[in-house]
């Protein structure tokens, strides 16, 4: 598997994200945002965590109408696989790819320690490894994760099985609680929470490695 790792200014899990790729298996290459195109094999594009832009309009605005993002769609588009992890997953909505949009944290702070998250959906490349149902940990560390849809999303959603996360105890205000979004084809991921954070005992805990691991396992050739 192929993985391409995004860098806006910015950004500050590009690095971790690359370690959590290459730690599942994957060949891992960094791509600076002003690129316009994605080299060529990749498998999946991860977009990391951090402040693209200083997020100085809404966060992840900016950042999707740089010049990588264009060839990301069109990648998306093609059927590719897209993991967008915090600011990542606002970069996703800002751009289209995911429906919603991620508003201020409910109670005005930011969040940033680790969270249970219940595990919503086994059924996609990114968490076949996870037991549906399963309660999990995972760190979190953003302003602006409340994630929020109009009604009618967020019965699609229900309906079709693309809620992947659930917070369980709902830190930011999220409607449904919702911690990450699949796709129409569940090629695609938007979570606030971070899984390339827990991937080490040394992290203080491990659960997001299955992520990666599941990612590898789809995507690796036969």
């Amino acid at each position: 598997m192929k993985a391409a790792v995004i860098t806006f200014p910015g950004s500050n899990c590009d690095r971790d994200l690359a370690v959590a790729f290459a730690r599942a298996g994957a060949e891992v290459v960094k791509v600076w945002h002003k690129d316009a195109t994605l080299p060529d094999g990749i498998d999946i594009v991860g977009l990391p965590g951090g402040f693209s832009f200083g997020d100085y309009l809404r966060c992840g605005a900016i950042a999707a109408r740089a010049p990588i993002t264009r060839a990301i769609v069109d990648f998306a588009g093609r059927g590719g696989h897209v993991l967008g992890i915090c600011n990542g997953f606002q970069v996703l909505v800002e751009s289209g790819l995911l429906p919603g949009a991620l508003m201020r944290n409910a109670g005005l702070k930011f969040v940033c320690r680790p969270v249970p998250l219940m595990v919503a959906s086994a059924d996609s490349p990114f968490t076949a490894q996870y037991q549906e149902g399963a309660q999990i940990t995972i760190p979190v560390a953003h302003h602006d994760g409340n994630y929020q849809a109009d009604p009618d999303t967020l019965q699609r959603l229900e309906g079709e099985g693309h809620i992947a996360f659930r917070y369980a105890d709902n830190p930011n205000g999220s409607a449904h609680a919702i911690a990450g979004i699949l796709s129409g084809n569940r090629r695609v991921l938007g979570m606030m929470p971070h899984p390339e954070r827990a991937i080490d005992p040394a992290h203080g805990g491990t659960d997001g490695a299955a992520l990666f691991q599941s990612l590898c396992t789809a995507l690796m050739p036969a």
